[in-house]
This record gives structure tokens, C-alpha cells and sequence, in this order.
């Protein structure tokens, strides 16, 4: 047998050049995924996780969206699984109806600009904290308490250094679909909105099955994203439609948003109604509850020609609000129209009964299925539609309730009946126009409002120069009540009372802890240190460990209490419920008594009682200390402390020498304090 060159090659290598060209590369990998994914410049130093992480999640967003700060605990379970596998990349998605949220991003550029990407995470964690106080003055005490320069701060707040790269990131966020606040993209695959951690993880683990069989093939880690996004299109953004006749200069016709019905909406009234009245609402809403009497009366009055569409809007602050969603969406899925409004009239006739408990005892009331039921609760099953309506709320401009779009025009609060009659009227008229065209009475509402507005009118640009920033003043006495129902480690009769608003889930609060027993090592009797609560909206744990640490307190005083506070600081990162009742066990409670107070949330008025304080003396961030009433803000270091304490203990002692006593002295100090923020004078020009 004579063999020639080739058949000698194919003996010597074992596959012919053919057979080596078919041999499976790392780039077809990402050649024959199905997966649709786009282009997704992930560049940018506000990174945090390995540069050669095989996943690389990209994040559109802004700080003044309350899905992004509650998207914060899914994130940080993506970090804890996936651990050096992913790198995450911030990119800015300013919102223009939120007016803080540019000063925002360039406050949190400045960061990364003066110290890199540690200090942005910082100040990301900082804003996402601070949501609903992002004026100039909070985001340079944000910028003091990180140890930024402030004059380069201040300066990059109004001179405009940052905008070229904020601009650049809402182009691409255009470009590749990310329209709304947050968008994730995981190696180019898009997620849309703070979706539970299940749908990242689908993704997640998707994605990197993919990258494990690049790597066996000979991949490098660090190859990954290249290889992914040399398959990605370049843009899924729709074309642009051709405005209609009429419009403004954004393409939309005024005052009208289009505010679709889609199919498996709560509805009542008839299908082909020709004013349809989309309410956003919550179940805890006083005002969303007074309202209803009034849509009541125009249902009457209208009959056949109105219909009531009901969406949800749950607000942070209303703790039950999201699990009372979440029912009336199970009585729908069971019994379609009917079972919701009947779960809608018993959850807004009972606001303040909203509890797991009584929630079961209205299934039981309608005769739902009970097994059903609590499943689709203990599960969260209806938790994404409930945040889908929540984000098309946002979209809208929508952030408070109650809210109704009649017609798709917007009115706000629980207005009196004949705000609503003006634009119902209005209604008919166009939809009586549209009949006379031909329009069917059941395509009437699609036709009006299919041009509407999608987003608010972009409000004014602020006034860069003339933005004035007060500054606190470091030596305002704030009155901090104590009282014996406040944890307390030291003695009652303390020349210097340290009061710290703490987040039992806030790593600077934890930071804190070891400065604060230095002090009271330090001082000794003459120094007491309160502890009182600010769990922050975005930290999903802390509510319920703030609870439990008062049962703690309430069972044991202040050294269970200790106990159990300083367990918690040591597992921030482990307080579910499970959690908690361990360390109750660990801390010697009595359990049954310790889950009694968490089912009943026994605690939570006190917890927010505890907030409402904190954030009426302009104490939003956590961790807020005042000292004998004086705030120091952030995990100062200890030396700072102690400047600050041993002023305050000279003129403590002085007061004893003039005859107050000891246990006296906190409350003759901040008898005449101040109950709001206290700024420095604005300066002459």
C-alpha cells in the first residue's frame, strides 16, 4: 500500500485538514447557540468581581429607582453563588422624571473618579440608601462621610465633567433596549427588571454552561465575553414609528399615556366599555381605599360605558402591602374576575389587617382552594406580576397611590367625583369620535390611547450655578429621645449618651460596632450607648432583624440584647427568618414566645417609630450617630469618636458641677433641641 502526502498526514495526525476544520472550537460554542444576546460594551471601571470572570452581568440603571435598591438583595445572592465566576458593571440609566437621579450618577462617577471602584460601590450603596433625599446638600454629605474631596466633588456636581460618560451610557442603553430602570444583561442576554433571583440564576447558570464548554476547548476564562459578543446583534431597539398627525415634538399626542389592557387583568365593567379607568393602587392606602367610594359612585352613573381596571402599585413602607397583591392575584388565577374584587373589597375594608394570618382567613372566607392558595404565597409565585405592574407604574411616572388613567389621562390622588366626571367626559367625547369613524365600541380604548405618552414630559434641566448647598451644622443639638424601651449598654446615669441609628444588614454599620465597644471600654460608666433602628428599604433582612433584636431585648434586657445584636452583626449576610430563630436558640429566648413576636410583628411599630425619627432629623443613611445630640454621620474613625466625646464630657461634667444630676444631664442637654436638620447660615456672596 503506497500512501501519498495527505493520506500520510491523515496517519501522522489522525484527522485530515477537513476533519480538523470540523473540530469543535470555543467560538462555536456561542456560533450555535440559539441564545439571542446583544452587544454590550462592558468597559467601564465601575466594575466590582475578577476581570477574566467567565460571566459578566451588565447593569442600566438609577439611583433613584426603587427597583434597582430592591434589586440589591437578588444581586448580592448572585455574588454569593456565583462567586469569582461573575463581574458586575455599572452603567447609568438617568430617568428624567426623577430629578436627582444625574446629579446622582455624577456624584457616583466623582466617587469612582477619586478613588476607583471601591469608592463608587461605597457611594452606589450610599445613594441607593438615601433614594428619597438626593439634593445636593445629602450628596455632599454622602461625598464627606466617604472622605472625598469636596471641593472636586462639589465641582463635578455642576461643571459637567461627568455628562459626556453618563451620555454615553444612555446611548448605549438606547441601543441595545434597556428603555427602562434596571435592565441587566448577562453576557449579552437581556433580563428586564428586578426579577426574583430564579431568573437571574436560570440565565446565570445558562451562560456559564456555555463557558464551560468554551474553556474545555480550549478558551481562557478572560476569552468569554469576547467570544459572546462577537455572535451579538447590535441592537434590538424597535424602529421608530412615524409620529401621528397632531403630535408633539416627542412623538405623542399631549396628555394621553398609553396604557395598554392586557389579557388576565382584573376587570370590571365591560370588556367593549368606551372610558376605561386604570387604577394603580395599594392595599394598605388609606387614600386608595377612600377612592373607592368614589369609582363606586361613577359606575353608577356611567353604567355600560365605564370599565375599572385595577393594577398594583405596593409602596415600600406599607409592609403587608405585597403580600396582600400577591393574594388578590392567587383569588384571581382561582376564580378569574370575581374572586379578585371580592379578595379587593375584603383586603380595602380590613387595611389593617393584612397579616399571613388573616390573608389565609380571606381565601377561607371566598373558598379558595387553601392548598392553592398558601403555595402560590409561601412560593411568591404571583410576585413577578405583581413587580411587572409595579415597573410600568415606574415607567409611567407613577409613584404614589392612589393613581388612575382614564383614558390615559393621569389623575393623581383620591380626587373629589368631579375631577374625575371632567376627564371621563372628555373620555366619551373622543371615544364617541371614534365610533363615528367606525371604530368598533371593543378597539375604542386601543385606538385612543395607542399613541399616548409611554414616559412624562422631560421635566426642566436644572440650573447648574444657582443650585445652593447648605451645609448641616456639626454642633445643632438634635433631641434623640431614650427611653427604658430603647436597648441600652451602659448606665443610666452616663455623662455622654451615644445614640446610633443602625441596619442590622449595612457593612458600614458593622464597621462601626467594634468602635463603639472601644468607646465604652474607653469611657466606662460615663458613657451609654443606645441602639435604635433604620433599616433601609433596600436591605430585604433588616425589618425582621430589627424586630427580633427588640424580642431579644424584651425577653433578656441589655445583655441578651447584646448578645444577640453582636450575633447578627457577625452573619450579615445569613438573617432569614430560619436564621433569626437559630440565633434566638443560641441567645437562650423562649423560641415559641420569639415566633409569636416576629408572626405578629410585634416590634415593627417600634422599628418605625425608630425610622421616622431618624429620617425627620435628616438621619437617612445608616449608620447615624448623635452624641449628646450632636450628629456624627458614617463609620468615622474611633479617634473622631472620641474628639467628639470628650467635648461632650467636659461640658457634662461642668453641668454636674452647676448641680444637675448625673441621670439628668442627657435631658437638660437636649430639652430645647432640634427636631429637623439645622444647616450652616448660606454664605454672603
Amino acid at each position: 500500500m503506497v500512501l501519498g502526502s495527505l493520506g500520510l498526514a491523515t496517519v501522522l495526525t489522525g484527522q485530515s485538514a477537513q476533519a480538523r476544520r470540523a473540530q469543535p472550537t470555543p467560538s462555536s460554542v456561542y456560533e450555535q447557540s440559539r441564545t439571542t444576546r446583544l452587544r454590550v460594551d462592558a468597559s467601564s471601571t465601575a466594575a466590582r468581581g475578577p476581570a477574566d470572570a467567565p460571566l459578566t452581568l451588565v447593569i442600566f440603571a438609577e439611583f433613584q429607582d426603587p427597583f434597582i435598591a430592591r434589586a440589591q438583595a437578588t444581586l448580592e445572592q448572585v455574588r454569593q453563588r456565583y462567586g469569582a465566576d461573575v463581574r458586575m458593571v455599572f452603567r447609568h440609566r438617568p430617568l428624567d422624571f426623577h430629578t436627582d437621579s444625574r446629579a446622582a450618577a455624577r456624584a457616583a462617577l466623582e466617587a469612582l473618579a477619586q478613588g476607583g471602584p471601591t469608592w463608587f460601590w461605597a457611594m452606589h450603596d450610599r445613594l441607593l440608601g438615601l433614594q428619597r433625599v438626593l439634593d445636593d446638600a445629602s450628596l455632599l454629605t454622602l461625598a464627606r462621610d466617604l472622605g472625598l474631596d469636596e471641593q472636586r466633588f462639589q465641582q463635578a456636581l455642576v461643571d459637567g465633567r461627568h455628562d459626556a460618560v453618563i451620555a454615553a451610557d444612555e446611548a448605549e442603553a438606547a441601543r441595545v433596549g434597556a428603555t427602562g430602570s434596571p435592565t441587566f444583561f448577562v453576557n449579552g442576554v437581556k433580563i428586564a427588571g428586578a426579577q426574583p433571583f430564579e431568573v437571574f440564576e436560570r440565565v446565570l447558570d445558562a451562560e456559564l454552561a456555555l463557558a464551560t464548554q468554551a474553556m474545555q476547548r480550549g478558551a481562557a476564562r478572560g476569552d468569554i465575553y469576547r467570544l459572546a459578543m462577537a455572535v451579538a446583534v447590535e441592537s434590538d431597539a424597535p424602529p421608530t414609528p412615524t409620529p401621528p398627525a397632531g403630535a408633539d415634538a416627542a412623538g405623542t399626542p399631549g396628555d394621553v399615556f398609553r396604557v395598554p389592557v392586557a389579557r388576565g387583568e382584573p376587570v370590571r365593567g365591560g370588556r367593549d366599555a368606551l372610558v376605561t379607568i386604570v387604577m394603580f393602587g395599594d392595599f394598605q392606602c388609606p387614600f386608595c381605599a377612600r377612592a373607592l367610594v368614589t369609582l363606586a359612585a361613577l359606575e353608577q352613573r356611567y353604567g355600560r360605558d365605564l370599565r375599572i381596571v385595577f393594577r398594583h402599585l405596593p409602596l415600600p413602607f406599607h409592609q403587608d402591602a405585597m403580600p396582600a397583591a400577591q393574594a388578590s392575584v392567587e383569588a384571581y388565577a382561582q376564580r378569574g374576575d370575581a374572586g379578585f374584587w371580592a379578595m379587593h373589597d375584603l383586603l380595602y375594608a380590613n387595611p389593617r389587617s393584612l397579616t399571613r394570618t388573616d390573608l389565609d382567613g380571606y381565601a377561607r372566607q371566598l373558598r379558595l382552594d387553601m392548598r392553592r392558595f398558601q403555595r402560590a404565597l409561601d412560593n411568591g409565585t404571583h410576585r413577578a406580576r405583581v413587580e411587572a405592574d409595579m415597573a410600568a407604574a415606574h415607567a409611567l411616572g407613577v409613584s404614589a397611590t392612589p393613581n388612575f388613567f382614564i383614558n390615559g389621562r393621569m389623575l393623581t390622588g383620591a380626587q373629589p367625583e368631579d375631577a374625575f366626571v371632567r376627564l371621563i367626559e372628555a373620555g366619551l367625547a373622543d371615544a364617541r369620535a371614534e365610533l363615528q369613524r367606525g371604530t368598533p365600541r371593543a378597539q375604542v380604548y386601543g385606538r385612543l390611547v395607542q399613541n399616548g405618552r409611554t414616559a412624562p414630559s422631560p421635566p426642566a434641566p436644572r440650573a447648574a450655578a444657582a443650585v445652593a448647598r447648605p451645609t448641616l451644622d456639626p454642633e445643632a443639638v438634635y433631641r434623640v429621645p431614650v427611653t427604658v424601651e430603647h436597648p441600652t449598654l451602659g448606665r443610666s446615669d452616663a455623662l455622654v449618651t451615644v445614640v446610633v441609628f443602625t441596619d442590622f444588614e449595612c457593612p458600614f454599620c458593622a464597621r462601626l460596632v467594634p468602635t463603639l465597644e472601644a468607646i465604652r471600654q474607653r469611657y466606662g460608666r460615663d458613657v451609654r450607648v443606645v441602639v435604635r433602628n433604620n433599616p433601609l428599604a433596600f436591605h430585604t433582612h433588616a425589618t425582621l432583624a430589627a424586630e427580633a433584636a427588640l424580642e431579644a431585648f424584651v425577653q433578656g434586657g441589655q445583655i441578651t440584647f447584646r448578645r444577640f445584636h453582636d450575633l447578627l452583626f457577625a452573619n450579615q449576610r445569613a438573617l432569614d427568618r430560619a436564621n433569626l430563630e437559630a440565633y434566638a436558640h443560641q441567645s437562650g429566648l423562649d423560641l415559641p414566645r420569639f415566633q409569636r413576636a416576629l408572626d405578629n410583628h410585634t416590634h415593627l411599630a417600634a422599628v418605625q417609630a425608630d425610622a421616622a425619627l431618624a429620617n425627620a432629623l435628616g438621619a437617612t443613611g445608616t449608620p447615624s450617630t448623635f452624641i449628646n445630640g450632636k450628629n456624627v454621620r458614617g463609620a468615622q474613625p474611633l479617634e473622631v469618636f472620641q474628639a467628639r466625646i470628650d467635648t461632650e464630657l467636659a461640658a457634662a461634667q461642668a453641668l454636674v458641677r452647676q448641680g444637675v444630676p448625673r441621670a439628668r444631664v442627657y435631658e437638660h442637654i437636649i430639652r430645647n433641641g432640634a427636631t429637623a436638620p439645622v444647616y450652616l447660615p448660606a454664605p454672603t456672596p
